[in-house]
């Protein structure tokens, strides 16, 4: 019989203003240390033999923070998502009738996200004693014997034992939070607190809401039944707004005649109000709960909290909370914290809203770092590249520059070619005003003499004198070839669509795959790779060109992803395959790459707005997911790979996958707003990544590899890798020139949004995409 964690998200902690909102409210906060509540919540029944992966219910606005955060501690979920709050009633009826879709015999381990239980051990203990009373035919809540009296939480009167051998008890009576002197009264009695955690059959509590609450389940059903699913999140349809605004408590616990309790005695609090957060955290020798900068004089028993980059002082005080946000200060006595709720109430009838400032600071703080990445690029790399990379003498450009700018011979790969070429040519169209025409056909003539072979395709490998090393005709250089003419096509009189097309043609009668797609030359003939860089060229051309061909490969592709290159049932993408597009056997079958979920996550958003396919935008929102497991929160950057597992295979980290993490976050936080703070800070978090890696002796050039230990690999800069860090300051200047302008931050120029660029996906660079 199955056991499945459900996550209940959707408290407001109203008590814990003005650090917990409504839009990032407490159960996402750090308050008690590194972690989030949520992610303490998770990670206390994580790795449980038996256990299966959490189902996670909240408001479908925060479904940024959720993934953001999962990803942060490497956590796969299921999401069910609520258009509106309908209070814990509706909220645990639509989680255990989508359990019992999947597994009718499941018990569900029902836990609120946002309380602190320091015990992980006895916690666990006290689940499986409860999953065991709960096979039984009870809905069991758990019910903590206070360490003193409370008018904060809610009591339980327990009754008699349910069997000898068990510790689980019948329920006499529910009562609500008491007055102090009540309060007093039922520990002397021995009355439990109500934590609002419960274990039970998922079919029972279906059959209980339908006994005492009909008009919570039904609309609830009819919710899930119209719901969008894509086998990791489902967002529920608006019927479930309808169902009744009711707690749990109500809508069953008091109803029922099968509720029981487990007296549980370790430490619990649900962090209610600031004495609780007091109560719970680290303290000085002057027993002060301190977190940020601040400075205590003759202060006693008081939690302070100072935003990042506020000061708080306080002199001559005690027993007070000093709450300090950018925007909003709190005072309080700590024995009124509870009244906290009654100043969130006073502002709301006001219809104050306070400013966002977070979000001012880290707009302005993302116009400065596209500023300082345009002018990396413009004024260093571009440059560089052109005057160093490229080899005047004997055509073609570099393999890779030393750190101090030198290049370094080495065979040349046809990629390299046409990615420069690539990127010279999207740079004169945004208005780049170096020798970007010179450069472009510099490489391309070189790729066309170098590498074209007799049946029109083109070798992957000549030396640097131009030798043929490699003849092998590469899908991935082709790929490529295609990107660089579609790019070249914009400021160029040659007819470079037909030579795409023509091009295409060659590939499909010679690598076509009897399951679709195309095949590599070589050992691994079935990988997805290839194919994202030929749907970005695909991609590249419906902007500008004329011939069907374009839209029915990109089409295909697509199809291809969501259909076979993303697993099912998880929601990453894969890099090798069977034949048949089924996941290749042995250890190549488990590789899951940071990278390319961030890669496909763009490349699959841009789909979406061309073709409208929501399958598309909720395909890259999981891989958006995916990729974000793998970002080291320690050196703040996406690892190379992972196992299909979603463990650490490979804790190096590249370059690259940086560039397409900045791409990915910003696109899908213009296209998703209810998510956009969270891809806000992912962006800023990939851009700042991005900087470090391009802190090198001579700018323009940069380093390629960071060790799990945090020193860098002593190596040249791969010419490759330009391709990839200017298509996402690329994208970065077009996101933030679709956004209102931070002040006094200074911006990019701007570049026009149509004319030469436009078309299909209005206000993009599109063809010059990387």
């Amino acid at each position: 019989m199955a056991i499945v964690p459900v996550i209940m998200c959707g408290g407001g902690g109203t008590r814990l203003w003005p650090t917990s909102r409504p839009g990032r409210p407490k159960q996402f906060l750090r308050l008690l240390g590194e972690r989030s509540l949520f992610q303490e919540t998770i990670q206390r029944l994580a790795g449980v033999p038996g256990l299966l992966d959490p189902v996670i219910v909240a408001g479908v606005g925060h479904e940024a923070q959720i993934v953001e955060q999962l990803g942060e501690i490497g956590q796969t979920a299921q999401l069910v998502l609520e258009p509106t709050p309908r209070d814990s009633g509706p909220a645990v009826a639509a989680a255990v009738l989508h359990v019992a879709a999947a597994h009718p015999e499941a018990v569900a381990v029902v836990l609120a996200s946002d309380h602190h239980i320091p015990d992980v051990e006895a916690f666990r203990t006290a689940i499986f004693e409860a999953v065991a009373v709960a096979r039984q035919g009870r809905v069991v809540v758990l019910g903590v014997r206070p360490d003193a009296p409370s008018s904060a939480y809610g009591y339980i009167e327990p009754g008699d034992l349910l069997a000898p051998a068990s510790r689980g008890r019948q329920v006499r009576s529910f009562v609500e939070k008491p007055d102090a002197p009540t309060a007093r009264r039922y520990v002397g009695e021995g009355r439990l607190w109500n934590s609002g955690n419960f274990v039970a059959p998922v079919g029972l509590i279906a059959e209980e809401f339908q006994a005492y609450c009909p008009q919570v389940i039904e609309p609830v059903a009819a919710a899930l039944a119209e719901a969008d699913w894509n086998g990791v999140v489902r967002r529920l349809s608006p019927s479930f707004a309808e169902a009744a605004k009711i707690s749990f408590d109500y809508a069953v616990m008091e109803k029922t005649d099968r509720a029981a309790v487990l007296p549980v005695d370790f430490v619990w609090s649900d962090l209610g109000a600031w004495d609780a957060v007091w109560a719970a955290g680290e303290r000085t020798p002057d027993a002060n709960s301190v977190s940020g900068s601040a400075v205590l004089i003759d202060t006693a028993g008081a939690v302070v909290r100072a935003a990042q980059g506020m000061m708080v002082s306080t002199v001559g005080v005690k027993n007070v909370a000093v709450i300090v946000e950018r925007d909003a200060v709190l005072v309080c006595a700590l024995d009124s914290a509870q009244s906290v709720k009654s100043v969130v109430e006073q502002i709301n009838e006001r219809s104050w809203a306070p400013p966002q400032p977070q979000r001012v600071m880290v707009a302005r703080e993302l116009a400065d770092l596209s500023r300082r990445l345009d002018d990396w690029l413009d004024v260093s790399a571009l440059p560089l590249w052109w005057s160093l990379g490229a080899d005047h003498r004997r055509g073609g450009f570099h393999e890779r520059l030393s750190l101090n700018g030198r290049p370094v011979e080495s065979p040349r790969r046809a990629r390299v070619q046409m990615r420069q070429a690539h990127v010279y040519a999207t740079a004169g169209a945004l208005g780049w005003s170096g020798p970007w025409r010179q450069a472009m056909e510099h490489g391309i003539d070189y790729f066309e003499r170098r590498y074209r072979r007799a049946d029109g395709q083109f070798r992957t490998l000549v030396g640097a004198s131009g030798d043929v090393i490699d003849d092998t005709a590469m899908l991935y250089d082709q790929a490529f070839a295609l990107l660089g003419w579609a790019s070249a096509a914009i400021g160029s009189e040659a007819p470079l669509e037909a030579h795409a097309v023509e091009l295409l043609r060659q590939m499909r009668h010679a690598r076509r795959c009897a399951a679709g797609g195309f095949y590599e030359a070589g050992e691994h003939a079935n990988l997805s790779n290839p194919h994202m860089h030929l749907f970005e060229a695909a991609l590249a051309w419906l902007s500008i060109g004329r011939s069907d061909c374009w839209q029915d490969l990109a089409s295909e592709i697509a199809t291809l992803a969501l259909e076979r290159f993303i697993d099912p049932s998880r929601g990453y993408l894969r890099e090798h395959f069977d034949a048949d597009w089924r996941p290749a056997q042995g250890d190549l079958g488990r590789i899951v790459e940071p990278g390319h979920q961030f890669e496909w996550s763009w490349l699959l958003a841009r789909w979406f707005r061309l073709s409208g396919d929501k399958r598309a935008l909720e395909a890259a929102k999981l891989l958006f997911q995916h990729g974000c497991v793998g970002v080291d929160a320690a050196r703040g950057v996406a690892v190379d790979a992972l196992d299909d597992d979603l463990k650490v295979r490979s804790p190096q980290a590249r370059l690259w996958p940086q560039t397409e993490r900045l791409k990915a976050a910003l696109l899908l936080g213009e296209i998703d707003p209810a998510g956009g703070e969270t891809y806000e800070l992912c962006a800023q978090s990939a851009a700042r990544s991005m900087l470090a890696f391009l802190d090198t002796p001579v700018l323009g050039v940069w380093r390629d590899k960071l060790g799990p230990d945090g020193a860098w690999k002593d190596e040249p800069a791969p010419a490759s890798s330009l391709y990839h860090i200017a298509g996402a300051i690329w994208e970065f200047r077009r996101v933030l020139h679709a956004r209102p302008r931070p002040q006094p931050a200074r911006l990019a120029p701007t570049f026009s949004s149509t004319g030469a660029l436009g078309g299909a996906e209005q206000g993009s660079y599109f063809a010059g995409s990387a």
